[in-house]
């Protein structure tokens, strides 16, 4: 087995248990068979930063959750790929995670933020406690009921939320409206 293969062996046993097995069970994990291989290995994932040693046992570190970074992808016509491809890791949760102690997802349901890249079924990034501005996407509660959408000055007083979406009118509170946090990431798996 190659050394990214280890890791990946671990990262995939991580992903089903949320923990790695004792050290007997990380051999077969790892493909080893002896004890002496797993220390080896261990050793490399520490030295290269992807696990860390805590009070006896290993632990896996933000870089053991990264992955590698193809480069940039044209959306337009093709382009020829660079060398560099797969040097660079990022971690999904430090690509889309500034502030940890604040931020929470919320799932996106309906299509009234179509016009924004918001799409039904859609995870959304909200930073909560965050000063907001106008024109900012938030996820608010209006009247007792949760929504995500664009906030705007009324024109008389007050705030408005509109969707990016022109069958949708704009919304203004008429008893209340709380400003949980304002959206700074979205992303989506497709499905196959």
């Amino acid at each position: 087995m190659t050394p990214d293969k280890h890791l990946d062996s671990l990262r995939t046993h991580w992903k089903a248990n949320k923990s790695f097995p004792s050290m007997a069970k990380l051999a077969d994990v790892l493909g080893l068979a002896s004890s002496g291989g797993v220390f080896k290995v261990l050793g490399r994932l520490v030295d290269q930063g992807y696990l860390e040693r805590v009070d006896g046992r290993i632990a896996p570190t933000n870089k053991f959750f990264a992955l590698p970074m193809l480069g940039d992808v044209r959306a337009g016509l093709p382009q020829e790929a660079g060398q560099d491809a797969g040097q660079e890791l990022v971690s999904v949760e430090d690509f889309l995670v500034r502030h940890p102690e604040r931020t929470v997802f919320c799932r996106a349901r309906g299509d009234s933020m179509t016009g924004a890249g918001i799409f039904d079924n859609d995870m959304l990034v909200v930073e909560r406690n965050t000063p907001t501005k106008p024109g900012d996407i938030v996820a608010a509660v209006v009247d007792n009921e949760l929504t995500v959408k664009y906030l705007f000055p009324a024109y008389d007083t007050g705030w408005v939320l509109r969707a990016a979406n022109p069958a949708y009118q704009d919304i203004k509170a008429k008893a209340s409206l709380e400003v949980l946090g304002v959206v700074v990431g979205v992303f989506r798996r497709f499905d196959r």
